[in-house]
């Protein structure tokens, strides 16, 4: 099938489009088990007055590990020791792999980060109390952060979906499908992955990926 002059055009757009963002690296991100918690569960778990102590900063300007950390069930497991993320969020959210959702027995949404629509049931308990939450656990979607100066030199639209390849001349070099462009003032250019997705594509935080 012969292309139109108009079809052909915007298949050289778009090709001459992946050529110039390939060439920005981008940092990837692996995100192990964690939660964010509101403020109301905060205190059940840790108790009223207790703020949460920074263990590391995030590259996400403004959030950071906190040193306190709280145990996830499910109906046929437990996680212990997942690490808290602050500041603290208007709702609580807990992001877990698929290999820990399998081990907790639940079958959670891949979701963006804060919609939680659809999202799992979980128990978590912390040293002063427990709470059930009725939908907060998520296997989050792979995304890429950037800041608007970021987005525009890369010409990413929030919203949009990329394609990342990561782990380049390793042993699985992997390419993911559907990585959700998030743009925002308060973000940092990165690659958030889960643990799955790291291994298969044998990669560790601050290796670089790139958008194709």
């Amino acid at each position: 099938m012969r292309l139109s002059p108009d079809q052909a055009q915007k298949i050289a757009e778009d090709l001459s489009l992946r050529l110039e963002r390939s060439k920005t690296p981008v940092p990837i991100g692996v995100s192990n088990r964690h939660l964010h918690l509101t403020q109301e569960h905060w205190d059940a778990l840790f108790g009223k007055g207790s703020q949460p102590k920074k263990y590391r900063p995030t590259r996400q300007p403004g959030y950071y590990a906190a040193e306190q950390a709280v145990d996830v069930e499910g109906p046929k497991g437990k996680i212990v020791n997942v690490r808290v993320v602050a500041p603290h969020r208007t709702k609580t959210q807990v992001e877990v792999s698929r290999t820990d959702a399998l081990a907790l027995g639940l079958n959670p949404p891949v979701r963006g980060s804060g919609t939680l629509t659809g999202a799992a049931p979980i128990k978590i308990t912390g040293p002063k109390g427990s709470v059930d939450v009725p939908d907060a656990l998520i296997i989050a979607q792979r995304h890429v952060h950037f800041s608007p100066a970021e987005a525009a030199a890369m010409k990413v639209k929030d919203g949009e979906f990329l394609r990342v390849r990561a782990g380049v001349g390793g042993p699985r070099e992997t390419v993911f499908e559907g990585a959700l462009a998030r743009v925002s003032d308060k973000f940092a250019l990165e690659f958030h992955i889960d643990t799955d997705e790291a291994n298969a594509a044998w990669v560790k935080n601050g290796d670089l990926a790139y958008i194709v």
